[in-house]
This record gives C-alpha cells, structure tokens and sequence, in this order.
C-alpha cells in the first residue's frame, strides 16, 4: 500500500509517517519509481508507535524498544525482559517531569490566590503598567 493508504488506515498523517521513516521506526520498501510501499504489517507498527509515544516514550526510545515488543496494534506486550531498564529510567524521567509541572502549578496557585485579595481594579488599570516602551516589573508593586 502507498503512504496515503496508510495514513488513512492508521489516522496518522502523512508527514508523521515520513518522520517515523526518518527515525528508523518503519522502514517500507522502496519501488524503483521512489514510492514507498508498505505492508499490511506496518499498520500494527504504526498503532504501536503511537502506543509508546502516548505514553511519553521519545522516537529514539521506541526505536530501541520496538523490536522488543509483542502486539496486534491495539495493545502492546512486552516481548524480552531485557527492555526493563530502559523502561523504569523513562518512568523516572517523566516522574520528574511531572513533579516539575506539579511545582509549577502552585507557584501558579500561589500567585491565583495573592491576586484574588487584591481590590478589583478596571482591565485599563493593568494596560498602564504595561504601556508601550516600559517593561512589566516586579519593583512596580
């Protein structure tokens, strides 16, 4: 099948099949006129990319991991044991990533409340401090 037949079958766009190819992570034939040619196969590869990068796995990971999994394309099963580590250090990183984002989030919190005590003033209160040619500062307060 032609790279349009795919990304209708798999709702992926064209342009992020080709990216997959770019990554190594699929790899059709090449007829001599230059067309890619995928099999029925690559469908249920390219479900399982999806998989992984919907969970927060990056295409270099998924590169590695790949050929270590087991799946028809609508779930994914872990095929050699020796994939574990690389798992547990992505588990990590996006545990970190997400207690950034948590920390982020009451900062955000905190400065939500500290405005909320504030008197109401008119939006055209905020523009002055922030009129064309002077910079918002902190020192302003």
């Amino acid at each position: 099948m032609r790279i349009g037949e795919l990304s209708g079958l798999t709702g992926v766009s064209v342009r992020s099949l080709r990216y997959y190819e770019e990554q190594g992570l699929l790899r059709p034939l090449r007829l001599p006129s230059g067309y890619r040619e995928y099999r029925a196969e690559d469908a249920a590869t390219v479900r399982g990319i999806r998989i992984l990068l919907a969970a927060g796995l990056g295409t270099a990971t998924i590169a590695e991991l790949l050929p270590c999994m087991d799946g028809d394309g609508h779930a994914l099963a872990p095929a050699c044991g020796g994939m574990l580590p690389e798992l547990q250090r992505e588990r990590e990183r996006l545990s970190a990533a997400a207690a950034d984002i948590r920390a982020a989030r009451d900062r955000l919190d905190a400065l939500i409340e500290a405005t909320a005590r504030l008197d109401p003033v008119a939006p055209s209160d905020c523009d002055a401090a922030t009129a064309p040619g002077r910079a918002p500062s902190f020192a302003d307060t």
